[in-house]
């Protein structure tokens, strides 16, 4: 899936019910670690119900997510407590 396609369906997360959302991530799970990159660039800018909808994406994209987790948590301070604490729920540890 095209980075485009990713995008397009983030800004569907914004009025989407919460069966639609359900399904949107369904979705972007089932593309897996092709998604991660967009996903993290994303996760640094959305806000409300579509950041937490793309969290639980790649927390159950699982181990493919960590690496981009954690390079961009080097780049960008703000966004590192945001990294380390999906990659605690993918890791299957208790967040402190």
């Amino acid at each position: 899936m095209h980075a485009d396609s990713i995008k397009y369906f983030l800004t569907q997360l914004e009025t989407a019910d919460n069966k639609s959302k359900a399904e949107i991530e369904n979705i972007l799970v089932n593309v897996g670690s092709a998604a991660v990159p967009v996903l993290v660039e994303q996760l640094q800018s959305v806000k409300g119900a579509v950041r937490g909808v793309v969290a639980m994406t790649l927390i159950r994209i699982g181990e493919p997510s960590v690496d981009c987790l954690k390079k961009v948590a080097r780049e960008n301070k703000d966004f590192e407590w945001v990294a380390k604490y999906i990659i605690k729920e993918i890791k299957g540890e208790i967040a402190a």
